[in-house]
C-alpha cells in the first residue's frame, strides 16, 4: 500500500476501528482498549503494518471517540451500523478436565483436600480443592476434607482457622462428603506405627541429629537401625509414656540407604514434642508423640481410601517417601496427579509475610483487600464462580503456570457486569452552576440491559433559573470554556468558565443526537442534595487508597454485600453504611 493508498484508506480504516472499539467497549463496560483494537484491525487488514503509527493514531482518535459515549450509545450505535458484533457465536465447549487415570480399577472415586489449619486459605491453596471436588463430582465419587493438623509446634494450626477453611470452602461452592481433623485420630496412626515395627519397617533412633545426618550422608546405617523388634517396640513404648524429650528419640521408617535423595534416607514417622509448652489447639497437652506429615497424610489417604491424590510438583519427593511405609504394609498406592507450579502475580499470598503485616496494626486482619487470601477477594467483590473458573482453565498441567490479577478480573467482570447495578458516583467532588434552568426530573435505569434491576427517578431542583449538581474533578480538569458537555441521562450544557472549586455552565438543550454530533463527552454527576458520602478502599500493592466521594442517594437502598458499577470508576462491593456515609471496596474496572 502505498502513502497515496494509505490517504485514501483513512476512512476504511476508521470504520473498521469503529467497529472493534464498539465491540471492545461493550465486552468491558464501556471502556475500549486501544491495543486490543489495533490488534484487531490489524488482523484485517494485514497491509497496514507499514503504516502502523499512522494506525494507531487514528485508533486512538477512535478509541477515545467511543469511551466517550455511554454504553448504552455505544450499543445502540453497534446494533444499528454492526449487527455483527452482537450476532450470537457458537456456545464455548465448557471447560472439561482431563480424565483420571485408572478409574476402572476402583468402585468408587475418591479425593481429599487436606490443609494445614495454620492459616486461611488463598488462591494458591483453591487450586486443589477445587480440582479434588470437581474430580469426585465427575466420577459421581466421595470428596474428604481432611485437616492434616499434626504439628502443634512448627507449624501450629490456629483454632479459628478449621471454620474460617471451611467458611472459605462452602463460599467456593464445595460440599464434602467426610470431614476428618487427624490430631483425633492419633491412637489409630499408634496402632499402626506399632504394626510397622513389628513388620520390621521402622525403628526408633536415639541418634544425636548431626550424629544421624553424618551416617546417612554416607549411605551409612545409624545403629538402631538393626536392633530387634522387641527393643524397638520398648522404645516406643517408652516415647509414648513421655520417656524422652524432645530430638532425643524419633520412629524412622526404613528406606534405601543408597537412594540418591539423602532426604528419603530412612526419614521421620513421629517425633517428640513438648506439648506443655506447645499444647495443640484441639487435644492440648494429651500427646506428645506427633506423627509427621508424611506419615500422617500416607496413613490416613490408605485408612480413608483415598483413590487419586492431586498435588503440586513440589510433593513429588514426599509420594517417594510415603510409598516405602505402603511397601512395608503390602498396600498399593494411590494413583497420584503432580501438577505445575502455578505463579501468581499480583497477588500478597505468603503466609508469614501477611503475618507480619497484620501484627504491624496498620491492616484490617486477614481479610484485608491487599491480600490473596479467599476471605480478601471475597471482601473486594470477587466471586466464587470467577476463581472456579480460573482454576479449571489453569487445570492440572504438568508445566508451570502462571494468573495475574488481571485474569481474575476479567473473568469477574464478565459474571457481575449484568447483575451489577449502575451508580451515579464522582470522586473529589466539583460544584458545577447551570444557568437556565432551575429544575429537571430524569429516570435512569440501573443497568441497561438487565431491565429486572429496575430504574430511578432523580429530580433536581434549583432557584432563580440555576440548577446546581456536582461532577469529578478528573472531569473538570479537562473542561475549558465554550465545550459542550453531556451530563448522563440528564441534558447538555456549555461551559461558561472553570473555576478552583466552581464550574459555570448554561442550559443547552436535551438532544441526545446534538451532543453526539458535537461530539460532547457524556460524563457522571451527583445531585448536590439528595446523596450519599462514600468512602472506596482501593488496594494498590501494600497501598491502601482511600478514594472520597458521593453517590446518588439511592446507593442507601442498596444492600451490604451487593457489587455495583459506579460509572466509569469500576466495580466495587458494598461493605456497609455508617451514618450518611456508604464504605465500599473497590474490585476492578
Amino acid at each position: 500500500m502505498s502513502e497515496k493508498s494509505m490517504s485514501l484508506h483513512v476512512s476504511e480504516i476508521k470504520n473498521i476501528a469503529f467497529k472493534y472499539a464498539l465491540q471492545n467497549a461493550i465486552q468491558h463496560s464501556g471502556r475500549a482498549e486501544v491495543k486490543a483494537v489495533i490488534n484487531k484491525v490489524v488482523a484485517e487488514k494485514p497491509e497496514v503494518r507499514k503504516f502502523i503509527k499512522e494506525v494507531i493514531s487514528i485508533v486512538k482518535e477512535t478509541v477515545n471517540e467511543v469511551n466517550a459515549l455511554t454504553i448504552e450509545e455505544q450499543k445502540r450505535i453497534a446494533e444499528e451500523k454492526y449487527p455483527e458484533i452482537f450476532m450470537k457465536k457458537e456456545k464455548k465447549e465448557e471447560k472439561k478436565l482431563p480424565p483420571l487415570p485408572n478409574i476402572h480399577k476402583y468402585k468408587l472415586i475418591t479425593t481429599r483436600f487436606a490443609p494445614n489449619p495454620d492459616f486461611v486459605l488463598h488462591l494458591g491453596n483453591a487450586r486443589p480443592a477445587i480440582l479434588c471436588y470437581e474430580y469426585a463430582k465427575m466420577y459421581k465419587g466421595k470428596f474428604i476434607l481432611r485437616f492434616d493438623d499434626t504439628d502443634p509446634k512448627i507449624k501450629k494450626p490456629m483454632l479459628k482457622a478449621y471454620d474460617l477453611i471451611k467458611e472459605d470452602l462452602k463460599w467456593l461452592g464445595l460440599k464434602w462428603d467426610e470431614e476428618h481433623v487427624q490430631s483425633r485420630r492419633l491412637p489409630i496412626h499408634y496402632r499402626y506405627a506399632k504394626m510397622l515395627i513389628e513388620k520390621g519397617g521402622a525403628y526408633v533412633d536415639l541418634c544425636d541429629r548431626k550424629e544421624f545426618k553424618k551416617l546417612r550422608d554416607q549411605k551409612k546405617p545409624c545403629p538402631h537401625r538393626d536392633q530387634s523388634v522387641e527393643a524397638n517396640l520398648e522404645l516406643w513404648d517408652k516415647m509414648l509414656e513421655g520417656h524422652f524429650g524432645e530430638g532425643e528419640a524419633v520412629l524412622r521408617v526404613k528406606t534405601d540407604l543408597n537412594h540418591p535423595d539423602p532426604s528419603v534416607r530412612d526419614w521421620v514417622a513421629f517425633r517428640i514434642i513438648d506439648t506443655s509448652k506447645n499444647p495443640h489447639p484441639i487435644v492440648g497437652d494429651k500427646y506428645v508423640v506427633w506423627p509427621t506429615y508424611n506419615y500422617a497424610s500416607a496413613l490416613d489417604d490408605h485408612l480413608l481410601k483415598v483413590t487419586h491424590i492431586l498435588r503440586a510438583k513440589e510433593h513429588l519427593t514426599n509420594t517417594v517417601k510415603q510409598k516405602y511405609l505402603f511397601m512395608h504394609f503390602k498396600w498399593d498406592y494411590p494413583e497420584t496427579i503432580h501438577f505445575g507450579k502455578l505463579k501468581l502475580k499480583g497477588f500478597i499470598l505468603s503466609k508469614s509475610a501477611i503475618r507480619k503485616y497484620v501484627e504491624t496494626g496498620k491492616f484490617e486482619g486477614l481479610d484485608d483487600p491487599r491480600f490473596g487470601t479467599l476471605c480478601a477477594l471475597r471482601k473486594r467483590g470477587f466471586t466464587a464462580e470467577a476463581i472456579r473458573e480460573l482454576i479449571l482453565e489453569v487445570g492440572v498441567k504438568p508445566t508451570e503456570a502462571s494468573i495475574s490479577m488481571e485474569n481474575l478480573a476479567a473473568l469477574n467482570r464478565k459474571i457481575v457486569d449484568l447483575k451489577a447495578p449502575r451508580i451515579l458516583f464522582v470522586d473529589n467532588p466539583v460544584k458545577v452552576v447551570v444557568h437556565g434552568i432551575s429544575e429537571y426530573t430524569t429516570k435512569i435505569p440501573y443497568h441497561p440491559e438487565n431491565k429486572k434491576l429496575g430504574y430511578r427517578i432523580l429530580r433536581l431542583k434549583g432557584k432563580e433559573n440555576l440548577l446546581e449538581l456536582y461532577i469529578s474533578r478528573r472531569d473538570c480538569e479537562k473542561m475549558a470554556k465554550g465545550d459542550l458537555i453531556r451530563f448522563l441521562g440528564l441534558f447538555n450544557v456549555k461551559i461558561k468558565n472553570v473555576g478552583g472549586s466552581e464550574v459555570n455552565a448554561v442550559f443547552s438543550g436535551v438532544s441526545l443526537e446534538d451532543a453526539r454530533k458535537h461530539k460532547a463527552p457524556i460524563i457522571q454527576w451527583v445531585p448536590v442534595t439528595d446523596n450519599v458520602k462514600v468512602v472506596v478502599k482501593k488496594p494498590e500493592g501494600l497501598n491502601l487508597n482511600i478514594v472520597e466521594g458521593l453517590a446518588e442517594e439511592s446507593l442507601k437502598t442498596i444492600s451490604p454485600g451487593t457489587i455495583v458499577q459506579f460509572y466509569r470508576f469500576g466495580f466495587v462491593k458494598i461493605d456497609r453504611l455508617v451514618g450518611n456515609k456508604v464504605i465500599a471496596y473497590f474490585a476492578h474496572e
